[in-house]
């Protein structure tokens, strides 16, 4: 059983930054990892995602603000998340993708107000 934990979330004004983490209890190297957030009322929403080569892909509203990446040696993707906006609030889930099984995480949330 493949366990993600993620962490990093929290609250922030507009404009702001976090910085997501995720852990995974194993080796990452050769699956594509990602996150997804859902809004409350929403359906969940591919944020990043970053494929074993490191080839990456965002969702339409990212617009260049956040940037995933992965450190393998460390089983651990990362989502930089700059000019926070209001909408972005959401719970982020990271997941393990491009096996049999795909893994989520619990979830962190990230809260935009002012």
């Amino acid at each position: 059983q493949v366990q993600l934990v993620e962490s990093g979330g929290g609250l922030v004004q507009p404009g702001g930054s976090l910085r997501l983490s995720c852990v995974a209890s194993g080796s990452i190297f050769v699956y594509a990892m990602g996150w997804y957030r859902q809004a409350p009322g929403k359906q969940r929403e591919l944020v990043a995602v970053i494929t074993r080569g490191g080839g990456t892909n965002y969702g339409d509203f990212v617009k260049g603000r956040f940037t995933i990446s992965r450190d393998n040696a460390k089983n651990t993707v990362y989502l930089q998340m700059n000019s926070l906006k209001l909408e972005d609030t959401a719970v982020y889930y990271c997941y393990r993708g491009g096996g049999t099984i795909t893994y989520w995480g619990q979830g962190t949330q990230v809260t935009v107000s002012s």
